[in-house]
């Protein structure tokens, strides 16, 4: 039987893309996954992801990668038909009909977990069964491998935008007091922001008040 895992990394910052990746592995595989010593990528060290990215694309027979930009995320943000976990969930059917699995795990990021299940099986091409759970990158191996590869393309995304750029900005999460600062600063200078991010609107509140404080 063949097993897909679909997780996301970077759906929480105020810069740069979310990355979603689905991993296709045969299920008598994911023992091999496991001893790999794989888990959910936020408690793995760069290094430890980058290591054990070499060794899961070895493993798996396939995966998919789907980069959503900033622009993606606030277009889908400002549909009022739309929002953030029916982006993840339309992505997550993107994915599995390429990879074509007989069964699909997926993190779920909505409290209403089967209404998320049903979407996304109301989407597919193909009705394969679909197991949606929170917290799915810690249970289920093939889920955790789908983490480590997203995350460490998002780092990669995040580096090629400080490059282009040339600026500096700390991890683009709103908890990171350097992108905090840099936000602040720079919220108009770069098309790197996510403007529907309460974050980035309270700096424009804020702009908008001491302009008015200045008239």
């Amino acid at each position: 039987m063949l097993i897909a895992g679909i997780e996301e990394a970077g759906r929480g910052p105020v810069i740069g893309p979310m990355v979603m990746v689905g991993v296709l592995v045969n299920e008598k595989d994911q023992e091999k996954l496991r001893s790999l010593g794989a888990k959910d990528s936020k408690l793995l060290t760069p290094r430890t992801r980058e290591i054990l990215y070499e060794q899961i694309t070895n493993i798996v027979k396939a995966y998919e990668v789907k980069i959503l930009t900033n622009q993606d995320i606030d277009n889908a943000l400002n549909d009022p038909d739309n929002n953030l976990n029916n982006l993840e969930a339309q992505t997550s059917a993107e994915l599995i009909d390429k990879l074509q699995p007989d069964k699909a795990i997926v993190d779920c990021p909505s409290t209403n977990i089967a209404a998320y299940r049903d979407y996304i099986k109301s989407l597919l091409t193909k009705k394969i069964e679909i197991i949606a759970e929170h917290k799915a990158d810690i249970t289920y191996p093939v889920v955790s491998v789908a983490s480590i590869i997203a995350k460490v393309i998002r780092d990669q995304e995040i580096e090629k935008l400080k490059k282009k750029y040339n600026i500096q900005f700390g991890s683009g999460y709103p908890a990171d007091e350097r992108t905090r600062e840099f936000l602040k600063k720079n919220y108009n200078k770069y098309p790197i922001f996510r403007k529907t991010w309460s974050t980035y609107k309270k700096v424009i509140e804020a702009k908008k008040q001491t302009d008015l404080a200045n008239f």
